[in-house]
């Protein structure tokens, strides 16, 4: 069971039909839109600022995002994909962006609507990446423009999928308990 801690008077509001993984963490002052996953090893730290979530936001698995005490907030738009082992750090990512694997995004950065940041990057504090924008290295750098519509369906595709696989996991446990609930009966 995900681990859903109230720190400073703060509880975490969890959106309608979202996935959270067995040991993702959400602490504090966040708050999520429906239809989103946190994935396993993931963690929401809204202790010392707040985390706003959007709709179909998928975090993946390793991924850690926090703030700066009375500084800076996390806000993320609608249908955004965050990869594996990202760290965002009080930025602000807009609608339809994707945050590649292993990509940090640091304190008071942008990152604009449908905008692309490569696989391990470094985006740097107070970074503005624009709209549609795609953005790679350490530190990142612009690399070149991406066709809006094909970064919107490619993140509406990223998105829906998350939510595919997270039915997996409740199956799985449908057929547990299905499961345990015969063999109980069978012991009768």
């Amino acid at each position: 069971m995900a681990l859903i801690k109230s720190v400073r008077g703060y509880t975490p509001e969890i959106g309608k039909n979202c996935f959270l993984a067995d040991n993702c963490t959400i602490i504090g002052d966040v708050v999520m839109g429906d239809d989103c996953s946190i994935w396993f090893n993931t963690v929401l730290r809204g202790d010392v600022n707040s985390i706003k979530i959007g709709n179909r936001v998928n975090i993946q698995d390793g991924s850690v995002l926090h703030t700066l005490y009375q500084k800076s907030t996390i806000e993320i738009g609608d249908d955004v994909s965050i990869g594996h082992n990202v760290t965002i750090h009080g930025a602000k990512i807009h609608d339809f962006a994707l945050i590649g694997m292993g990509a940090v995004v640091m304190d008071d950065a942008e990152v604009g609507e449908g905008a692309l940041v490569a696989a391990g990057s470094v985006v740097l504090s107070r970074t503005k990446i624009g709209p549609n924008e795609l953005w790679g290295g350490a530190p990142a750098k612009f690399i070149k423009m991406v066709d809006p519509e094909q970064s919107k369906e490619i993140n509406r595709k990223i998105a829906k999928n998350y939510l595919m696989y997270s039915t997996w996991y409740d199956a799985e446990l449908e057929n547990k308990i299905e499961t345990e609930a015969e063999r109980d009966a069978e012991q009768k």
